[in-house]
């Protein structure tokens, strides 16, 4: 098991971040079925090699699809694959294989489909997916509203998509409407109801993908923390919900300044703050660490879904920060902490990128060394992180046990 030793540092300087992994998941998929056309910058991440992995198996006409650990591989493929009407088995690894996709196996059926599983992977489908309504709940994950929106416009006849609750995490079906949008589909929405015409065809086109804000959270608060971080690139006007975490860094009292695509954080004195992460689970990592270092206690709510990422999010960041001597305890959809003396500790990274990187940013300004297992899980989204923590000032040494 590789290890990260992690000691005090300050960091200071520019970086320009990797490009987006959600953005490039859907236009991947998007260029696919528009026949050609490039897609780039990719980041060699794992999650973006699985769904390069799988569009070459649906290319080739493999029985198999394996979607490593990416669940947006997963569950954008499966109504893909229906709609093209191939026979395919879906496979995993890691915690994959547990997560959810019930909604599928209960809708699929309903429209042509048949679907052999037992709750999970492996998941073996086959039949041609029909055109018509799809009524699906809002705020189990938007990854499935996003698998149906690709699938759906190449169907033969109009679709619906109808939620039946609030969707949560919205802002990534926005993402997946713009990418639609670029490829030439239209997709019309209304309150709670998403329309799809049928024989829409993707267009063909180069796609230059974005950078990632989710990446930008852990040098957000890195900066906060310790020094001064310049971030180059960023669209300011991105449909990345997560871009919503420089408002929040404010209210818990970054001093961060925006001049186009670029901001600079400097280190601040930080004070808890409430924040609803309904639409922007993945910051949690983050906003925790920063948390952690604040004046005042911090509420985080809305984050049920956490619990169903690459680790438990919510016990994995309570666990880690009470190792660290953080006053912080779980709430069935969050955690409460008080901001105080933080001290480094053994940690675990729970095989979960996330959690490495935030707790990364926690190792800068804590009182002694930190180590966290599962070091090299950043290669999920974002493999080149140590690099740029050092290049920055960062201190991380990664150590690899045999």
């Amino acid at each position: 098991m590789e290890k990260v030793l992690l000691q005090n540092a300050i960091l200071h300087g520019a970086l320009s971040l990797p490009p987006s992994k959600s953005a490039a998941h859907r236009a991947l998929i998007a260029s696919f079925l528009a026949g050609g056309g490039t897609v780039q910058p990719l980041a060699d991440s794992e999650d973006i090699c699985a769904t390069r992995e799988a569009l070459q198996a649906l290319a080739d006409g493999s029985g198999v699809i394996n979607c490593r650990e990416s669940g947006s591989t997963l569950r954008f493929l499966i109504p893909v694959a229906a709609a093209l009407g191939r026979e395919v088995t879906f496979v995993g690894q890691g915690r994959l294989c547990e997560r959810p996709i019930g909604e599928y196996l209960r809708l699929l059926p309903e429209h042509g489909v048949r679907c052999e599983s037992e709750g999970g992977l492996p998941l073996r489908i086959s039949g041609q997916l029909t055109a018509g309504t799809y009524a699906i709940a809002g705020d189990i994950s938007s990854q499935y509203i996003t698998g149906l929106l690709l699938a759906l416009p190449l169907l033969t006849g109009d679709s619906e998509i109808v939620l039946t609750t609030p969707l949560q995490s919205k802002p990534y079906v926005e993402m997946t409407l713009q990418v639609l949008r670029d490829y030439g589909i239209e997709i019309t929405e209304k309150e709670n109801n998403y329309y799809i015409k049928g024989n829409q065809a993707y267009c063909r086109r180069d796609y230059t993908v974005e950078a990632d804000w989710s990446q930008a959270a852990f040098f957000l608060v890195g900066g906060a923390l310790t020094g001064e971080v310049t971030l180059r690139g960023l669209n300011p006007a991105s449909c990345q919900g997560d871009k919503k975490v420089v408002e929040i860094l404010r209210r818990f009292g970054a001093d961060i300044t925006a001049d186009g695509a670029t901001l600079t954080v400097r280190k601040s004195a930080l004070h808890g703050a409430e924040v609803n992460v309904a639409d922007i689970p993945d910051m949690v990592p983050s906003l925790a660490v920063a948390a952690a270092f604040a004046e005042g206690t911090t509420v985080i709510t809305g984050g049920e879904r956490l619990r169903l990422k690459e680790s438990d999010r919510i016990t994995s960041v309570v666990t880690n920060l009470k190792k660290m001597g953080v006053d912080a305890v779980e709430t069935a959809d969050g955690m409460m902490m008080k901001g105080g003396a933080v001290h480094g500790a053994a940690l675990a990274g729970y095989n979960d990128h996330r959690i490495v990187m935030a707790f990364s940013m926690a190792a800068l300004a804590a009182d002694g060394e930190t180590v966290i297992d599962d070091a090299l899980s950043i290669r999920k989204s974002y493999p080149a992180f140590f690099e740029d923590y050092n290049a920055l000032g960062g201190k991380a040494h990664v150590i690899y046990d045999r």
